[in-house]
């Protein structure tokens, strides 16, 4: 019997200025917003931001996504303002291997929310989730070569670049083979 999806999980997890919790079903409307308005931003990173996408496919996206986290298979986690409760992005624990344990951390942020620090603020935040409430023995951020803005999020952590996965993806065109970089951070890593 898999017990992956009986694994605990708080309501949400609190930074100084942040709250981040599992997304769920309704919040559809809020992420196809920032999504819409941030698009020019996204598309070159995010091959989910490069198609138009309906409310309704959105929506359906969260759905399948509360049912990935329902069994911990992917755990996808929604960023807010605690002073506002306005929605700011989306961040979330991906490539989950729970025999490890290990975590890729992966996120984005509504264009008028970046270079504010929140996500380094999330990020920090859910590296020490994993590690000492999921006992993860290795966190991951994966980015494109060419996207400094994410590049500076594991930099700024203490992550190690362990190489650069060369010709991994295509641009958003579809077109030119692009380089990921390869971050981690161990508990070693803390000490």
């Amino acid at each position: 019997m898999d017990k992956t999806s009986l694994i605990e999980f708080p309501d949400r997890i609190e930074t100084s200025r942040l709250y981040i919790r599992p997304c769920m079903p309704g919040d559809g409307p809020d992420v196809f917003n920032a999504i819409q308005e941030s698009r020019n931003e996204l598309k070159q990173w995010l091959p989910f931001a490069r198609k138009a996408q309906t409310l309704e496919e959105v929506e359906a996206g969260v759905r399948d996504s509360y049912a990935e986290f329902i069994k911990k298979t992917d755990i996808r986690l929604h960023i807010y303002l605690k002073d506002t409760d306005g929605f700011i992005g989306s961040t979330g624990f991906h490539r989950i291997d729970w025999d490890v344990p290990k975590v890729e951390i992966g996120y984005w942020l509504h264009t008028k929310h970046t270079k504010k620090g929140y996500i380094v603020e999330a990020v920090n935040a859910l590296t020490h989730f994993a590690l000492n409430e999921l006992s993860c023995k290795r966190v991951e951020i994966r980015c494109d070569d060419r996207n400094a803005g994410s590049k500076r999020v594991p930099e700024k952590l203490g992550f190690t670049l362990e190489g650069i996965i060369r010709h991994d993806h295509l641009d958003e065109n579809g077109t030119d083979a692009r380089d990921t970089c390869v971050y981690s951070l161990i508990p070693a890593d803390l000490n």
